[in-house]
């Protein structure tokens, strides 16, 4: 068993194309924006594929395999384990994170789910209500991190990300108050992750992320072939909410932090 590292994108992007929802993160992390940014692992010609993404406060390792290869998965996880920073960010199917475990303290965030976005037509029936999202710009960060800061702490937002076009907002006497953007979106392998998703506390219920949700994906509908989005899976409101606007759930996960043990 050899570890290797990746660097050829066209390899890189047939492997993950071949289950393009289960990897639209891994497809994403392929453009130019995110690529410099990553590291790429495998011990096959055709198994498992392990990305390191190094932006943020520390890296983040995504491992995802079908259950058909969960085992190569863990011989991965375990190949990886030399090489791997002392404190990073993990996003896990099966058991990979129990095999880091040997050599890393786990503390684990809970269970995610991927979803897809199966049935466009109900996106794009969606009500917008009175809200009426519309395109973000570099104009709105200051707005764009105080709802953050309001709504959504310890959330995953990169103000770089903004420059994807792909974040939609809802306003209320002027304020905004809900959005809906992108972790990732890249025209060039037709696929978009969704995410950064909040409404503000005084207007929740009221249908204002729903809004803008189905706005965004009617938005990158024009560009990408595949969306999808990760949620808490014991988030039954916002799970409820992307059933009803098309989603279905490709797989699930863990989400956890591993930090080295002495």
């Amino acid at each position: 068993m050899t570890l290797r590292s990746l660097h050829d994108r066209s390899d890189l992007a047939q492997r993950f194309g071949r289950d393009p929802m289960m990897h639209l993160m891994e497809l994403g992390d392929l453009d130019d924006l995110l690529w410099p940014h990553t590291s790429w692992y495998a011990v096959s010609e055709s198994g498992p594929v392990a990305l390191l993404y190094t932006v943020g406060d520390i890296p983040t390792m995504l491992g995802f395999s079908r259950p058909a290869q969960a085992a190569e998965l863990e011989e991965l996880a375990g190949a990886l384990v030399p090489v791997l920073p002392r404190r990073f960010f993990g996003h896990l199917t099966g058991a990979a994170g129990k095999v880091l475990g040997s050599a890393y303290a786990v503390h684990t965030h809970g269970t995610l789910l991927r979803m897809a976005l199966t049935d466009p037509g109900r996106a794009a029936r969606h009500p917008q209500g009175p809200w009426r999202p519309a395109p973000l710009s570099r104009a709105d960060l200051p707005e764009l991190l105080e709802l953050f800061a309001q709504a959504y702490p310890g959330n995953w937002f990169d103000e770089r990300m903004l420059d994807t076009g792909q974040y939609v907002g809802a306003r209320q006497d002027g304020r905004l108050v809900a959005v809906a953007g992108v972790h990732v979106c890249s025209a060039a392998y037709r696929v978009a992750a969704i995410g950064n998703v909040t409404t503000h506390p005084e207007v929740r219920g009221r249908g204002a992320g729903g809004a803008c949700v189905a706005a965004l994906c009617r938005r990158l509908g024009k560009t990408v072939d595949h969306i999808g989005l990760n949620v808490r899976a014991d988030n039954t409101a916002a799970v409820g909410l992307y059933r009803r606007l098309g989603f279905t759930e490709v797989s699930e996960f863990t989400e956890a932090t591993f930090t080295a043990l002495p």
